[in-house]
């Protein structure tokens, strides 16, 4: 009997038939148990690979993998992911990947591929999913990446080091020879947030140096994709700085999306980089960062390393199903600095 005919009687699709045989741990349970119950009833054994006709590939069959943004309509902007892919693929010339990018406008629920299992796995990006859409999820192989993931968060995830940011940013303001450091945000509740400024102030006070945390307002519940820079919060926060005594003059920004806007704030207050204050971004955005009036030191969390981790990781756990545990994946983010001349301050 052809696989077609099985699938005709079991009411799915061919491709359906051909997961159940190949890679049943990705079928919907109701799904396998019609297809096997047909299977069982024609006395249909899959003939062994080995000995299945035609030419065998060296190259493993593409994964079919989505990317999911959690809580952030369609939009073209968002398809950065598959374009830094196209860069980094190359490097696994053996693993294939068939990529798609999925949207869904809240974390209640699931995109539709992936609650009919049409992708073998799926990376999470933006919003962290509902408790009841991960339980849906269940052992369906799925990796976080990088960005809003709660401690609670029980899966696996790949993200950059955002303690090591901290830490190695308040480094760099110190060897430069500062004494008061401002730690200047918005979107405290953004988890990265959070965490790179526990870290910086940390290694600051371990350092002897004084802390100031300026933070805008919390947003819960808002897609970090969806964060816009606002020109009034920039404007608040410089205000709030300048109150400070003495005034903080090393500054550490633990994201980089509403720094031109905090620059202007700050040059339109008077105050120059360099004479008055030298900054450092916790992420460096070439779109963003060449775009400034001025280039101030950067930590490149290696996006493209970290696009690979997730990928590789998420295709290893589509081949390891069995394999129970949680396991979190860091990437170091890398000091950039222009050679610019050492501040004098007072």
């Amino acid at each position: 009997m052809l696989i077609a005919d099985i699938a005709r009687k079991a009411k799915v699709s061919p491709a359906t038939v051909s997961r159940v045989i190949n890679q049943p741990h990705l079928v919907a349970p109701d799904r396998l148990a019609r297809v096997q119950a047909v299977m069982t009833a024609v006395n249909y054994v899959p003939t062994p690979l080995h000995r299945r006709r035609g030419p065998k590939s060296r190259l493993a069959a593409p994964k079919k993998i989505g990317v999911w943004f959690v809580g952030a309509k369609k939009s073209p902007s968002l398809n950065w992911f598959q374009d830094q892919l196209l860069q980094v693929q190359p490097s696994n010339e053996r693993q294939r990947i068939d990529l798609s990018v999925l949207f869904t406008d809240t974390p209640e629920e699931l995109p539709r591929a992936v609650a009919e299992h049409l992708v073998d796995g799926v990376i999470i990006q933006g919003m962290e999913p509902s408790t009841a859409c991960l339980q849906k999820l269940g052992d369906f192989p799925h990796v976080w990446f990088m960005t809003r993931r709660t401690a609670s968060y029980a899966g696996d995830y790949v993200e950059p080091d955002n303690d090591l940011n901290g830490r190695l940013a308040a480094d760099f303001l110190h060897s430069r020879g500062h004494k008061n450091l401002g730690i200047i945000s918005t979107d405290p509740s953004y988890s990265a947030v959070a965490w790179r400024i526990k870290a910086f102030a940390e290694r600051a006070r371990e350092l002897g140096l004084a802390v100031s945390t300026i933070l805008g307002k919390a947003r819960p519940g808002v897609s970090y994709l969806e964060i816009t820079p606002m020109h009034e919060e920039s404007d608040s926060l410089v205000r709030r700085m300048l109150q400070i005594t003495p005034r903080p003059t090393g500054l550490y920004m633990p994201v980089d999306h509403f720094c031109g806007s905090l620059f202007r704030s700050l040059r339109q207050a008077g105050l120059k980089s360099e004479r008055d204050f030298e900054a450092v971004l916790g992420n460096y955005n070439p779109v963003i960062y060449h775009n400034l009036d001025h280039l101030p030191a950067a930590l490149d969390i290696n996006l493209p390393t970290l696009l690979r981790k997730v990928v590789d990781h998420l295709a290893w756990r589509i081949d390891n199903p069995q394999t129970t545990g949680r396991i979190g994946i860091t990437v170091a983010p890398t000091l950039v600095t222009m050679e610019t001349p050492k501040p004098t301050v007072a």
